[in-house]
C-alpha cells in the first residue's frame, strides 16, 4: 500500500493522516526528505492495529506504528513530570487534534503539516514564514519542557543557515541547569549532525548566543578572548579563528571526523597563561588535555579522539609543510600517512 491508500483507510473510519515534521519543512524548502512521519487524529490505537495488523509497534513511552516503511504515531500531549530529556507523560487519544499535537513540538518550521489526501498545509504557528525569513522560533512555552531542544535548534540554525529569536535564546539559556542531565549520546548525535552542515560554525555561534557554549564545549569556549599576534590572525581570538577554520575545512571535505580536526586544533590556546598574550607557545602540548576533556564529555569516537591528538600535536608543522626540507616534508607526510587523517586531506593547508 501506498501512503494514500493508507490515508483513505484511516479516513473511512473516522480519522486522519498527516506528514509532519522535518517533511513537511524540508518539503516547503525543497530540499529532499530523507525520512516521512506521519501523525493520526481520530482513532485510537487499538483501532489502528485492527486496520493494519501487520503493523509493528515500536517505542515505550508511547507507540509508533511501523507500516510499509513508514512511522505512523499518534496525536498526543505531553505533560512534564520531571527534569531532563524523557521525562514526560504522554497522553493520546481520538480527541487529540492535529493543531495539539503540533504546539508540544519545538520549533515554528516544524510545527507544520499537511494532510495526506487534501494536501492542505496546518500552520497554526506561522512556520512557512519562518522558514521565508530564516527565523527558529520556540512553538510555545513547552518549548523549555526539554532541554535537548537547546542543541537541536543550534543544529537546525547551522544546517538551514537561520538565525535565532532573541525569544528562543532566552528560552535556551533558561534549560542550562538540565543541560547536563542529557546523556552523552544525544549531545553528540546533535553535535556531529551539525558537523555536517556546510557553515558548522553557527552551531556555536548560537550556543555562544544563548550563554550556554561552556556546558558540554568548555575547551571551545575557553577560546574566547585568548588573543593572538594581529600580524597572522585578523580575524580575531582564538574562538574566531577556529570557527573560520572549521568553515573553511567544510569547504574541502564532508569528512566530519577531519571537520572536527579543524575544530579542535588550537585548543591549547585557550589554556594559554594571559601573561603570554598574544603569543601561544608550546599550545601544541597543551592542546591535548583539553582534546581529551571534550572527547571524554561528549563520548566521542577513539578515532576522532586519535585524529583529533594528531591535528593538535602536528597542524603548526602542516602550516609550514612548504618551507621544510625535503627529508622533513617526507617525514612529516609518513607520520601523518599512518594516522585515520590521510595527507590528501591536510595538504591544503589554507584550512588553518
Amino acid at each position: 500500500m501506498d501512503i494514500e491508500q493508507i490515508a483513505k483507510i484511516i479516513k473511512q473510519n473516522g480519522g486522519n493522516t498527516y506528514l509532519v515534521g522535518g517533511a513537511v519543512r524540508d518539503a516547503i524548502l525543497n530540499k529532499s526528505i530523507k525520512d516521512e512521519d506521519y501523525c493520526v487524529t481520530g482513532i485510537t490505537a487499538e483501532e489502528f492495529m485492527k486496520l493494519f495488523p501487520q503493523a509493528h509497534i515500536k517505542g515505550k513511552s508511547f507507540e509508533v506504528f511501523d507500516l510499509e516503511h513508514k512511522e505512523f504515531a499518534l496525536a498526543r500531549k505531553e505533560i512534564k513530570i520531571g527534569k531532563g530529556h524523557k521525562e514526560f507523560k504522554v497522553e493520546t487519544s481520538e480527541d487529540i487534534s492535529i493543531e495539539d499535537d503540533l504546539k508540544r513540538r519545538d520549533i515554528t518550521i516544524n510545527s507544520i503539516a499537511q494532510d495526506v489526501l487534501t494536501k492542505e498545509i496546518i500552520d497554526p504557528f506561522g512556520g512557512k514564514e519562518d522558514l521565508e525569513n530564516g527565523i527558529i522560533r520556540a512553538t510555545s512555552g513547552k518549548f523549555s519542557e526539554d532541554p535537548l531542544r537547546v542543541y537541536r535548534v543550534a543544529r537546525i540554525a547551522a544546517i538551514l543557515n537561520f538565525q535565532v529569536s532573541k525569544k528562543t535564546l532566552n528560552m535556551m539559556n533558561k534549560l542550562r541547569n538540565e543541560l547536563l542531565t542529557l546523556s552523552k549520546e544525544r549531545v553528540f548525535a546533535e553535535f556531529r549532525k551539525a558537523l555536517e552542515a556546510e557553515k558548522p560554525s553557527i552551531f556555536f555561534e548560537v550556543l555562544k548566543e544563548a550563554e550556554v557554549l561552556d556546558v558540554h564545549f568548555k575547551p571551545v569556549y575557553d577560546l574566547i578572548g585568548a588573543i593572538q599576534p594581529i600580524k597572522y590572525h585578523p580575524e580575531g581570538d582564538s574562538y574566531n579563528h577556529t570557527m573560520l577554520t572549521l568553515d573553511n575545512s567544510a569547504k574541502l571535505t564532508n569528512d566530519v571526523k577531519i571537520r572536527f580536526c579543524a575544530l579542535v586544533h588550537d585548543l591549547g590556546k585557550g589554556r594559554t597563561p594571559k601573561e603570554m598574550y598574544p603569543h601561544h607557545y608550546n599550545h601544541e602540548q597543551r592542546g591535548v588535555a583539553p582534546l581529551k576533556e571534550l572527547c571524554k564529555t561528549l563520548g566521542c569516537p577513539n578515532e576522532w579522539e586519535k585524529c583529533g591528538k594528531t591535528s593538535v600535536l602536528e597542524h603548526m608543522k602542516g602550516g609550514i609543510f612548504s618551507q621544510m626540507t625535503i627529508s622533513k616534508k617526507v617525514s612529516f607526510i609518513e607520520k601523518i600517512d599512518k594516522t585515520r587523517i590521510r595527507t590528501k586531506r591536510i595538504a591544503n593547508s589554507s584550512i588553518l
